[in-house]
């Protein structure tokens, strides 16, 4: 169960910069994109499938927020996840991972309340909103958690994400 929902502890251990590196805290280097010394770099690529692997394991009428699978990850943030989701050609299930306040992805509200509706997905829904985009999906309800072996799974594709690094 997530922090955030009744459980113990962060997850959240480090931050590691995915592709663009983060505001300087080095001597800059003649050309190249500065990131703190001790933070490696992810290759985007692997990221991009760590990210959509980790969309593939949410169940029906489920969901996590962006920030939750940077979390999950210990790898990247909210902004790396949404990139990796938005580029992906692959069929996952986009709709079950959110902003933080519930919202779907931007521009996909209509797409996304179908399959909410489909997949039973609890849903905040403003009293007497004829608009069926205007709607939030119920964090508190539906936010998804792994299990103890799933986590050990993801926390082993964000290891192998920060070896990796170039």
């Amino acid at each position: 169960m997530h922090p955030r929902a009744g459980d113990q502890g962060p997850f959240l251990h480090g931050t590691v910069v995915v592709g663009r590196a983060s505001a300087p805290s080095v001597a800059p280097e003649a050309g190249r994109a500065l990131r703190p010394a001790n933070t490696p770099r992810i290759d985007p690529t692997a990221y991009a499938e760590a990210v959509l692997a980790v969309a593939e394991l949410i169940p029906e009428g489920r969901v996590l927020t962006y920030g939750d699978i940077a979390e999950l990850l210990e790898c990247g943030g909210p902004r790396q996840v949404g990139r990796a989701l938005s580029r992906s050609t692959r069929d996952v299930p986009w709709w079950r991972v959110l902003r933080a306040g519930g919202h779907p992805p931007r521009g996909l509200a209509l797409p996304a309340r179908f399959r909410y509706d489909e997949e039973g997905t609890p849903l905040s829904v403003p009293s007497g909103s004829a608009d069926p985009g205007d709607y939030r999906v119920d964090l508190p309800s539906a936010r998804w958690w792994p299990a103890p072996v799933e986590q050990g799974r993801i926390a082993d594709l964000g290891a192998s994400l920060r070896r990796a690094g170039p």
